[in-house]
């Protein structure tokens, strides 16, 4: 079959599929592409020519950034429990190292994308090419080894006969749980628009089986002895919960046994908020029922986390306690020198069956009594009249159903919808913090709901975000597909305008003011207005300038066929209390007096740090 390497790489992707439990869904759902010189008289032409839009080829969807279309394949793959993702493909030089960040993002959060940037000339015969980075120390180096450290597999494609066991190895990455992450294949523009002839059965219908790993025998003997010897066990739920679907089996493992479930923010809405055994989010932007639960726990049962330093506070946060780690990674498995149990998340829980064996009662019902004290305190503080933002968090929970789904990554959004939002189930709250990236939200759910078109979806998004990358708003007008953003306005980087005060940054750079008198900025308000910016990139605006109007515009939003954005100006207000540390390093001399304070106080801090030896 004669095709170029684009019409053939094109073929190929509409033909795989993936499999998991009998259920099979496509591999590659569409392709996001940005078209330049490097891209389209190749994969832009073979997307033409196929048909793209059709049912049985592979759909184009438009996006406005690079980086932005990675992390609408993130938000899709993400609600797709990993099973079904999207490609992205751009031109050279700055289109493909614009895939960076998103790629980053995905690799940390063990979510599969395919990544298809152009490149320059493999012939190198009119190098140097309009973009090319000229090395040189080798000719072979170009823009795309940026994507190597943070792509699972990279390849070049430098011949058509090195195409069939580039895609065939990319397949096998995007479809293993323990190895998925970003995968580059760079396409250099030549090699794109050459004919080679491709054996057809390249091209039959592909099955990719995604595997659910059990427990090796002894593993599971020698974890099951150390379930027994606790009394006060705690489990914390990761994003691998989530993505085996293991949520039924963790729920019925904690109910049975009596341990209670506290959660990462991958991993929030594995048990709904008001299961008997869920205690709430962990960590830094935990609850205070979890974490004082994670400071006296014997044993701690990772079941599918990374554990990063926000879920252990740093290593400061689970006292004495021995670790368990569930995990289909052995690489995540082995964290903490923990006893290691790599299998898939809901496999692993319905073999570790320790039998009549409990959790000590006073300690099960303490844990309902902290957790009880808690939901309090979260009535207390997501109502009132003044529009702080654990009350518009608090009201936007109670205008959105059970299925509705919240999506965030970044700023002090994230810390509160941990500990205050009520999850209703897997699913439904949909917040990146593995890379925490600004920019993520809008793109990210649009790619949340091409994937649940059936559920309302609702982005919380904070003005520095907004400003980072807005512009998918654009896309998801274009392609009729319905967001309610939430765009919660508090003039600046209110997260780390905290955090600058905390280690004696004094704020610098983080509030959206004018130049002062002095030459600082800390002159008026910016007279930036983000509602009407919305307005002009197509979406239906709503402003709320108090609780009743934003009840009133949520309301109003969620019923709307239209992408509709909610504007809210936020005013400071109390917020949960940060009941464990996070360590950012404090400078060790200065003449500011209030960083010598942060340093006396992150002395103290550190002293509590464990090694886990």
């Amino acid at each position: 079959m004669r095709l170029t390497v684009a019409q053939a790489l094109v073929r190929f992707l509409g033909n795989q599929w993936s499999e998991r439990d009998g259920v099979e869904r496509r591999l590659v759902a569409g392709c996001s592409g940005i078209f330049g010189h490097g891209n389209v008289a190749g994969i832009g032409q073979a997307l033409a020519e196929q048909g793209a839009g059709t049912a049985d080829v592979l759909p184009y969807y438009p996006a406005r950034n690079e980086q932005a279309m990675v992390h609408t394949a993130v938000g899709y793959a993400r609600t797709r429990n990993r099973l079904s993702t999207f490609a992205c493909t751009t031109s050279v030089g700055p289109g493909a190292t614009n895939l960076v960040t998103g790629a980053a993002l995905a690799t940390i959060n063990r979510i599969p994308v395919l990544l298809l940037p152009g490149d320059v000339f493999a012939t190198r015969v009119a190098s140097p090419v309009l973009q090319e980075l000229e090395d040189p120390r080798s000719y072979d180096v170009t823009v795309n080894d940026t994507l190597r450290p943070v792509s699972r597999f990279f390849d070049r494609i430098n011949r058509p006969e090195q195409l069939p066991s580039a895609l065939l190895a990319a397949m096998r990455v995007l479809t293993d749980p323990a190895e998925t992450g970003a995968v580059t294949l760079a396409l250099p523009q030549d090699v794109q628009a050459e004919a080679y002839d491709w054996p057809e059965e390249l091209f039959r219908r592909r099955v990719w089986h995604v595997a659910r790993p059990v427990p090796e025998p002894a593993a599971l003997a020698r974890a099951l002895e150390l379930l027994r010897r606790s009394r006060r066990p705690l489990v914390v739920a990761g994003g691998g919960v989530i993505y085996s679907e293991a949520s039924e089996q963790l729920a019925a493992f904690a109910t049975r046994h009596g341990v209670p479930v506290a959660e990462t923010q991958a991993g929030k809405g594995a048990v709904p908020y008001d299961h008997p055994c869920s205690v709430g989010a962990v960590g830094h932007t935990g609850t205070a029922a979890a974490n004082a639960l994670a400071r006296d726990a014997d044993l701690v049962i990772g079941v599918g986390t990374r554990y990063t330093d926000f879920t252990t506070a740093s290593r400061t946060l689970f006292g004495s306690a021995a670790f368990l780690n569930v995990n289909v990674a052995a690489f995540d498995a082995a964290k903490h020198s923990g006893e290691t149990l790599v299998a898939d998340a809901r496999e692993a829980l319905r073999a570790l069956d320790p039998g009549d064996w409990t959790a000590d009662p006073g300690w099960t019902t303490g844990a309902a009594e902290l957790t009880h004290d808690w939901q309090e305190q979260v009535s207390l503080l997501t109502t009132g009249d003044a529009l702080t933002q654990p009350v518009v968090l608090g009201m936007l929970n109670e205008v959105a159903r059970p299925a509705d789904v919240v999506v965030n990554a970044a700023g002090s959004m994230p810390g509160d919808l941990h500990r205050l939002w009520r999850a209703g189930g897997p699913g439904t709250y949909h917040v990146e913090y593995g890379y925490s990236c600004m920019g993520y939200e809008i793109a990210g759910g649009l790619g949340v709901k091409l994937a649940a078109p059936e559920r309302e979806v609702f982005v919380l998004v904070g003005d520095g975000s907004y400003l980072m990358m807005a512009q998918e708003i654009v896309t998801a007008v274009q392609e009729g597909v319905k967001l309610v953003v939430v765009l919660v306005d508090n003039h600046g980087f209110a997260s780390i305008g905290g955090l600058s005060e905390s280690v004696g940054g004094r704020r610098l750079g983080t509030a959206s003011r004018m130049r002062g008198a002095t030459g600082e900025l800390d002159g008026a308000f910016l007279p930036v207005d983000l509602a009407a910016n919305a307005a002009s990139l197509g979406a239906d605006v709503l402003r709320a300038d108090g609780p009743e109007s934003l009840r009133v515009a949520l309301t109003n939003a969620r019923e709307s066929a239209r992408t509709t954005v909610v504007h809210v100006e936020t005013v400071p207000g109390p917020g949960p209390d940060t009941t464990a540390w996070w360590d950012v390093p404090v400078a060790e001399v200065s003449d500011l007096p209030e960083a010598r304070r942060a340093r006396l106080v992150y002395e103290r801090a550190k002293r509590a740090q464990r090694p886990y030896l």
